[in-house]
């Protein structure tokens, strides 16, 4: 860690606080208020600071909206048709955009993209079609690419509108992935190739010069052939041959380049297998790791970037709250940011995207309780104007707290999680929800806005959630150590913490439910069938429910890897597979259970949701609720197929440890033709 680095923390109230400052709002928020998709989910300066980009909701689709900055008018918005989004999109020049269509598909899923790529000026002039999986005429041969391909944004070149560089993965056919980078023409669409990477499944990193120089690949098989998550960095020489730099398989240490300071420094990420990475920078020559900042909880969770979109001024890691390291304390962008995470106290003030000239910067700024907002700093008169707010129609004031905790398992891990407490409630003997994340491998909860645990807590529920073993953000170590503890110590580590809310006098012990999706549905389904006196309802949504069903449904099974992956995280012992698996405990659930699928949902197929049911009808405890929902996937996109699920499951919550009153409306689910008419 840097001696002369500088700190920044959102300062957030303990867990212990008695109560919120606020007071209870009058009557609950609307329902349809939570579901209610995000009113923007990107936002970018054109490079001369005339325009923002920002992509907008309308409907279920994402369209490109293109303000004039002196006013917020709108100059152009772009809607694709057949209900696709607009997904990625980049400044190309002083006025030219290049942007991706994707579709929407699911909650938990990211979006799917659909393979092509569009550019237009920013008043949507001079618009052509780029890349494509298919072509009308012969005239548009060279922009039809393979359904293999996909294309993704590396570099744009404000200096020559007429370029950009992408990064181009394709399958084509056998295990693992070829990279290429090329150059693409932002006019025509024609593309030149630059280098292709050195290996499979590679990731190809720029130097400050905007030449490929680095390839970080990843190697999922050892020498046995079992799963592994190793790496080898390789150096692009001036003669375009690779170099390999280093082998994590032959000293044990990953090393994953960042990217590239305008004045030539590498950075880069290095790790051991076992301890949270370290931030330091690589010297191109030698190899060498160079560590800077090192925390010993949590990984880098992300970056804050100078106007000149490469200078990392700070790294983010996410104990808690976020906290912010400051390590070029000597640049100007240094002070302007700590001026700004000063100016929003117990917020988390990031940079966004800058003008060329770094004297325009959006900065964003959110919470807790408050969804992202933008605001454009100007560098002459230091000062920030406001833009524009996320889901403005709910009022901050009467949103929950959400305040990290940590605490120790049985077996002596200590471990951190977030508690979403009600507006106005006071932390004491409060109706409890446990919510486990998905995964569970890899993915993280995580401080911030959450409109489905702003939801739950508005009807007065305390939401627990936690980062058990296996999580990520906490090291390769703590990931690693979820392997094999499906239905063991990763629901324990569940059961631990729903026990430590209950002793510290949090929780009511009468009135706790469990909820959760993916991994979190086969979590609270465990939970309810090993702890049957620990909660009193089980909800599971698009959960998997039968171990050895992974290996045959769903799309993880359809490659080598996928299937390696498997063995390693879940194991292929028949009969072990059978003991951890909800569907072979269903005599032993006695409580309530609400389970829901997503009639398309690829990762955790609507037949895990069905055999969870059967099993549950065949041990005579058959589910309350069953919702298969028509046209959904991995969780629900549709507002109206939302609202009805939430409106319903709200309800039963309410009936087993809320008030009980039985007043909530629960409706019925929405048809597929309905949803798709909305």
């Amino acid at each position: 860690m840097l001696a002369s680095s500088m700190l920044v923390s959102v300062a957030l109230a303990p867990v212990a606080q008695a109560a919120e400052a606020a007071a209870p709002a009058a009557g609950p928020i609307p329902i349809q208020d939570f579901v209610r998709h995000a009113e923007f989910s990107a936002a970018k300066i054109s490079p001369d600071g005339r325009y923002l980009a920002i992509t907008v909701q309308r409907g279920d689709q994402f369209a490109l909206a293109v303000l004039d900055l002196k006013d917020m008018s709108l100059l152009k918005q772009t809607v694709l048709p057949d209900d696709k989004s607009v997904g990625a999109f980049n400044w190309v020049g002083a006025k030219r955009l290049m942007f991706t269509a994707v579709r929407n598909f699911g909650r938990f899923a990211a979006p799917f993209n659909t393979g092509e790529w569009f550019a237009m000026d920013a008043d949507g002039s001079r618009s052509r079609t780029l890349i494509s999986y298919g072509t009308k005429d012969a005239t548009q041969s060279s922009k039809a690419v393979s359904y293999s391909e996909t294309f993704n944004m590396m570099e744009t070149l404000p200096e020559d509108e007429t370029r950009a560089l992408m990064m181009v993965n394709s399958s084509g056919g056998g295990e693992g992935v070829d990279t290429e980078i090329v150059s693409i023409n932002t006019l025509t669409g024609q593309r030149r190739v630059i280098t292709r990477a050195p290996a499979k499944n590679c990731s190809i990193a720029l130097d400050a010069n905007k030449e490929p120089r680095f390839a970080d690949c990843f190697v999922s098989k050892d020498d046995a052939g079992n799963y592994a998550e190793l790496t080898d960095l390789y150096r692009r020489e001036a003669n375009g041959e690779w170099t390999l730099v280093n082998r994590s398989k032959a000293n044990g240490r990953r090393i994953v380049v960042v990217g590239s300071a305008k004045d030539g420094r590498i950075y880069a990420q290095s790790d051991d297998g076992k301890a949270p990475a370290a931030f330091g920078l690589l010297d191109q020559a030698t190899g060498e790791f160079k560590p800077l900042f090192q925390d010993p909880v949590s990984a880098p969770s992300e970056y804050i970037v100078g106007s000149d979109g490469a200078t990392i001024l700070g790294i983010v890691s996410r104990t808690g709250a976020p906290r912010v390291e400051l390590i070029e304390k000597d640049s100007p962008d240094t002070a302007i940011y700590a001026s700004l995470a000063n100016a929003f106290p117990g917020k988390f003030v990031n940079f966004s995207t800058a003008t060329t000239d770094g004297k325009q910067i959006v900065v964003a700024v959110g919470s807790d309780r408050q969804p992202e907002e933008l605001y454009l700093y100007d560098r002459d008169t230091g000062k920030a104007r406001f833009l524009i707010r996320d889901r403005d129609w709910l009022d901050s004031e009467k949103m929950a707290s959400v305040r990290p905790f940590s605490f120790t398992t049985r077996d002596g891990l200590t471990l951190h999680g977030y508690l979403t407490v009600p507006n106005g409630a006071k932390l004491e003997n409060l109706p409890m929800i446990v919510n486990p994340h998905g995964g569970p491998i890899g993915p993280r909860d995580d401080w911030g806005f959450n409109w489905e645990t702003q939801l739950l807590a508005s009807r007065g529920y305390l939401v627990l959630q936690l980062n058990f073993r296996g999580s990520g953000g906490f090291g390769s170590g703590f990931q690693d150590a979820g392997h094999r503890q499906w239905g063991e110590k990763m629901q324990d580590d569940l059961t631990d913490v729903t026990q430590w809310a209950i002793k510290k006098g949090y929780a009511d012990a009468s009135r706790i439910c469990i909820y959760g999706g993916s991994y979190g549905g086969y979590a609270s389904l465990m939970g309810a069938a090993k702890e049957p006196d620990l909660y009193r309802c089980a909800v599971g949504y698009v959960g998997v429910y039968d171990l050895e069903m992974m290996y045959k449904k769903g799309d993880i099974p359809e490659t080598e890897s996928g299937r390696r992956f498997l063995e390693r995280t879940i194991g292929s012992d028949k009969a072990d597979l059978q003991r951890r698996s909800p569907v072979h405990l269903a005599a032993k659930i006695k409580i309530p259970v609400f389970l829901i699928a997503g009639e398309k949902d690829r990762r955790a197929p609507r037949e895990h949701t069905e055999a969870m049911r059967d099993a549950l009808v065949a041990a005579g405890h058959p589910p309350e609720v069953v919702i298969i929902q028509a046209g959904e996937g991995h969780g629900f996109y549709n507002e109206a197929n939302n609202l009805a699920l939430y409106t319903k499951m709200l309800a039963f919550f309410d009936k087993y440890i809320g008030a009980g009153a039985g007043k909530v409306d629960v409706g019925q689910p929405t048809s597929g033709d309905a949803a798709a008419r909305h």
